[in-house]
């Protein structure tokens, strides 16, 4: 693996989600997930996995989870444990994409090289799922764009760990 990248679409106060959805529709911001992700393995939780209507074409699908009840699709490789899943990564040759949901984020957070942040300039304060809190010193950033969708506006950025 050359890098463990997280990817977020984060409000101002670190707010990703409610009620296992996405808070904004930002149709560039999702264009830019599909861009940096096609191609690589997809890490993520129980509940972000079943967030989605199928499985994201051109992509390997692996999911951290508790559950041993459930039953996942055969083209899943599912991980009861981080230091079992992180182990397999080492498998890959790219990247590999740390996409959620907020106590994923939390227990990836110190292995990341490097995250990939859509930075939205509103708040909601309804939110019930949130990105980890993280110290921007010890990260470099980059602004890759500024965007603005349905009256959003939001920049991409690239952290790098110092």
């Amino acid at each position: 693996m050359n890098n463990l990248i997280l990817i977020a679409a984060i409000g101002k106060n670190n707010e990703l989600g409610k009620d296992n959805k996405l808070i904004w529709y930002l149709p560039n911001d999702l264009k830019f997930f599909k861009e940096q992700t096609t191609g690589h393995p997809i890490v993520m939780g129980y509940n972000t996995f079943k967030s989605f209507p199928r499985l994201l074409p051109n992509r390997k699908h692996i999911v951290l989870t508790h559950r041993d009840e459930v039953e996942f699709p055969s083209e899943v490789d599912v991980f009861h444990d981080k230091n079992s899943l992180l182990e397999s990564l080492k498998q890959y040759d790219g990247d590999v994409f740390v996409i959620g949901g907020a106590s994923i984020y939390t227990q990836f957070l110190e292995n990341a090289d490097k995250m990939l942040l859509t930075e939205v300039d509103k708040e909601e304060t309804t939110a019930d799922a949130y990105f980890p809190s993280f110290e921007k010193e010890d990260w470099e950033s980059t602004i890759l764009k500024e965007n603005e969708d349905n009256g959003i506006k939001y920049k991409h950025l690239e952290y790098r760990r110092k």
